[in-house]
């Protein structure tokens, strides 16, 4: 089943960055009100990264003895703040995170190396930390030298404003070609206390993730070791933003980050060492809720989207066959120009199959779109009706599953189709 997000568009006005004028028509209907985390505050600010008169800086605050994690992408062409984090994750404690949009100092060389650690000092010396204490993150166009000077203008009034409750502004700052702020929130049981789990997240191209998704944040006062919390990410991100792909792209800047301020401590929450412990079990489902709801967000914010579609994939030799699979059909340019056309073309579905290099027989193999079977083993299916399937094929959300008949392998991915939009919108992207 395709998840249900939580999150609200209409009238959404908090703070002083536009939405883009074209709001995705897949954007979800509701919009959680996220509730402060204890230890976490926010502040956003226009330095003029890019553009002028746009909100393109979040400054997220944490108290002393807040604990981190992250995954990166696995591109051999990371970007320089992606390059920096994964140094300072090894301390294990962060101070700060510092995001900016508009520039993904990537491919920028020594200069992009410059760039992070002046960005890290300003941010310390505002902060009073050390520099490795603070986290970097940044997207928008690819190997423009990132100003950082511009900075310093902003970093001491982000450090005084900063606040616990302007969550959709942080999501708004960190967007680039995003139509809609990302954000969701969950709560979980730790011992004596609640505790919450609030994340933010921006994407919409250059989606197809070899660890997360451009750009997504995961905050909680849940009081858990670093160790632990590492593998708690590393588990939740596999079946959620490792399973979403808009064009088959992986970016040089995906990163995915969980800080944990571990101020529930004070209300009961147990301090946990260890990525075994049974008390985490609760909020390991919180924390997965929210990525998964991030993860969503990003497929239903695909570039020029108007169908989000969800691929699935049974009967497999192996989970890790039918992933791949999946992803063979949902990133196929003729299968997603498919769900565009509303066109139920289950041929072009047969030739992503074949095409994955995975275990696949052609005579055992079957297709559905939604609940109509469309193909069965090897060939169009008897009851085949062309005006029924058409008439499915103009839902906003599409489900396509697939059986092999091989094994008990099975996965899922989530996509979006591919329209004239998504060409506009990255043939313009630099203008």
């Amino acid at each position: 089943m395709i998840f249900a997000v939580p999150v609200r568009m209409a009238g959404a006005t908090n703070g002083p960055a536009p939405l883009p004028s074209r709001v995705s028509p897949l954007a979800p209907t509701h919009v959680p009100k996220l509730p402060p985390v204890e230890g976490v505050r926010l502040a956003t600010a226009e330095a003029g990264i890019r553009y002028n008169n746009r909100t393109d800086v979040l400054l997220a605050l944490f108290e002393k003895g807040a604990a981190v994690a992250g995954v990166f992408t696995r591109s051999k062409c990371p970007s320089a703040p992606v390059e920096w984090c994964r140094d300072k994750l090894k301390s294990g404690a962060a101070r700060a995170l510092i995001v900016n949009s508009g520039n993904a100092n990537a491919f920028t060389g020594k200069s992009g190396r410059a760039a992070t650690k002046l960005t890290a000092t300003l941010a310390a010396e505002a902060i009073g930390c050390r520099a490795g204490e603070i986290f970097l993150a940044s997207t928008g166009v690819i190997g423009e030298p990132l100003d950082a000077t511009k900075f310093a203008a902003v970093m001491d009034a982000l450090v005084a404003r900063a606040a616990p409750d302007p969550w959709l502004d942080a999501a708004r700052a960190i967007m680039t070609t995003d139509t809609f702020p990302k954000v969701a929130t969950a709560t979980a049981r730790l011992g004596r206390a609640l505790v919450t789990v609030n994340g933010i997240a921006k994407g919409a191209g250059m989606i197809a993730p070899d660890m997360a998704t451009m750009l997504a944040f995961v905050f909680t006062d849940a009081p858990i070791a670093p160790k632990p919390l590492q593998a708690l990410l590393a588990r939740g991100v596999v079946d959620t933003f490792n399973a979403v792909t808009v064009d088959g792209d992986t970016s040089t800047s995906d990163t995915l980050m969980a800080f944990a301020t571990g101020a529930a401590a004070a209300r009961g929450a147990p301090k946990i060492s260890r990525a075994g412990d049974p008390r985490l079990r609760p909020f390991q489902k919180a924390l997965d809720t929210v990525l998964a709801s991030l993860a969503e967000q990003v497929a239903r914010d695909g570039e020029g989207a108007r169908k989000l579609v969800e691929v699935v994939v049974e009967g497999a030799v192996s989970k890790l066959s039918a992933r791949r699979i999946a992803l063979s059909i949902a990133n196929s340019p003729l299968v997603k120009t498919a769900m565009a056309g509303e066109d139920a073309n289950w041929g072009r579905v047969v030739m992503a199959v074949g095409k994955a290099g995975e275990p696949a027989d052609r005579d055992r193999l079957s297709i559905w779109f939604g609940d109509i079977r469309v193909a069965h083993k090897g060939a169009r299916d008897p009851a085949y009706d062309e005006a029924e399937v058409s008439a499915y094929m103009k839902r906003p959300e599409i489900a396509l599953r697939v059986a092999l008949g091989l094994g008990r392998g099975r996965d899922r991915v989530l996509t979006c189709d591919l329209t004239k939009e998504y060409v506009a919108i990255n043939g313009d992207y630099r203008s």
